[in-house]
């Protein structure tokens, strides 16, 4: 049996997930979000990333990003290392990529701050 809490909703049911006869049982859940939820997270983790890039602008040295959807839980270093390899040289507005389509996830990183059009 393995313990979850969802975070679908404020809630934040605790809930049980047991395999029996091959079949996935989830209890206290309170509403179907909350099985698809641990279902997803039992069979496909996923997480987004919040981070920063680094830019060549003195006024303004690093630039908040995120990725644009949910990246599989096992590819969040890979994904890090790619940004942590971004040097930004033009300015961009919030939520432009920073890298498109990043290791062919069919994410992109995008800025999350017009900060760098400001200055």
């Amino acid at each position: 049996m393995r313990e979850l809490v969802c975070i679908v909703c404020p809630k934040g049911c605790t809930m049980h997930i047991d395999e029996k006869d091959g079949e996935t049982i989830i209890t206290g859940n309170t509403c179907k979000r909350g099985e698809k939820f641990a279902i997803s997270e039992m069979t496909e983790p996923k997480r987004t990333i919040c981070s920063t890039v680094r830019t060549s602008f003195d006024e303004m040295p690093v630039l908040p990003v995120r990725v644009s959807d949910e990246i599989p839980k096992d590819r969040i270093f890979d994904v890090m290392a790619e940004i942590n390899k971004v040097c930004l040289k033009e300015r961009v507005r919030r939520g432009e990529p920073v890298i498109k389509n990043v290791l062919g996830l069919g994410v992109d990183v995008i800025a999350t701050s017009d900060i760098l059009k400001d200055i």
